[in-house]
């Protein structure tokens, strides 16, 4: 087992039976070794840094079926909202004399919010935030629409791939196909957006030969983020009485993502948060690099219900950020509040 922790280490890369001998056998010293190599890694690529980004929750209309979400479009129980442009500008105001340089608005597939009104939000924000990031995260688009979005002036884009098995997708979306998710991924790519994509840990039926498949893909797709943490079930979808994922099993494969792609952004999601008091922690000791603190207005922010008992990482006010500061001061890491782009990206320029 070490010998293959090693090779993972020095080559960032090992065959696909070789990580599933690592999930399947891999006992606690032994993940103590591994996750003291995935921290180095994300060391010496950004040292004690963990980036914040300001997360924007602009809606919670969605036209999907996502049988896992709160804010699927057949959850009639979801009371829904929409911020306009000027409140999401205010937000994103807000969010900068705070300190913040990326803003990350996220929304479910909402017909409302067509390409002509996100271009027009984009190009605002950037004209009153000059030197900000601006990420999105709305979902399946076509190319042309992606290609809007990114002149506008987005520059990173959200879309976690979910699962790397066609069929378990189609459980999770009855009325979509994969493959679909994998050529909008693709096409981020090839139009010049720094990509992240994602999955969840603990789906029914899961298996490690599953959770192999998402590590080659998120290698082979080689994106500059990568969204993952445990699945939690909402009690309002078909899937509330579904087991949730584990906080070991999301920080060994938290781990293992940092090895095989050493440069990239690898967020200790909120969902991790929520199912562990020290997930955040967890899974910044493993290689984990961003937190996404919620700007959104705390009027709306209970709508937001993606699953149960999620956390909330408020930092609507300067005592809630100096709050978050020094959690990740106690626990050794450094706050930055800078764009704090991918790594990735200087492979490329």
């Amino acid at each position: 087992m070490y010998d293959l922790i090693n090779k993972l280490y020095i080559e960032h890369d090992l065959p696909d039976e070789d990580l599933l001998f690592i999930l399947d056998n891999i006992n606690e010293k032994e993940k103590e070794y591994l996750f003291s190599k995935s921290y180095e890694t994300r060391n010496r690529y950004y040292g004690k840094n963990v980036y914040l980004r300001g997360l924007i929750e602009f809606t919670n209309y969605c036209k999907r079926e996502c049988n896992y979400c709160g804010i699927n479009a057949f959850n009639k129980k979801a009371n829904r909202y929409r911020l306009d442009k000027e409140e999401i500008i205010e937000t994103c105001k807000m969010g900068k004399e705070l300190g913040f340089s990326t803003f990350v608005l996220q929304g479910g597939e909402d017909v409302y919010f067509t390409d002509e009104i996100m271009t027009d939000i984009i190009k605002t924000i950037k004209e009153k935030i000059p030197g900000c990031a601006v990420t999105i995260s709305i979902g399946e688009k076509s190319f042309e629409s992606y290609k809007k979005l990114k002149k506008s002036g987005a520059d990173r884009y959200l879309l976690r791939h979910e699962t790397a098995n066609p069929d378990k997708y189609r459980e999770l979306h009855p009325l979509s196909e994969s493959r679909t998710r994998v050529e909008c991924l693709n096409n981020l790519k090839k139009i010049g957006f720094q990509t992240g994509a994602g999955f969840m840990v603990g789906l029914p039926n899961y298996t490690n030969s599953d959770y192999v498949k998402d590590l080659r893909f998120i290698k082979n797709l080689q994106p500059e983020m990568v969204g993952m943490g445990p699945f939690i079930p909402h009690k309002d979808t078909n899937m509330r009485d579904c087991k949730p994922g584990d906080i070991d099993t999301t920080v060994l494969l938290l781990s293992l993502i940092r090895l095989l792609l050493p440069k990239v952004l690898l967020p200790a999601t909120t969902a991790l948060a929520s199912i562990d008091e020290n997930g955040r922690k967890k899974g910044l000791d493993v290689g984990a690099n961003v937190i996404m603190p919620n700007l959104t207005p705390v009027n709306k922010r209970g709508s937001y219900s993606l699953y149960n008992n999620k956390k909330s990482s408020g930092s609507e006010s300067a005592e809630a950020l100096n709050s978050i500061k020094k959690e990740l001061e106690s626990y050794g890491y450094i706050c930055n509040m800078s764009r704090g782009d991918s790594k990735m990206c200087e492979e490329f320029n």
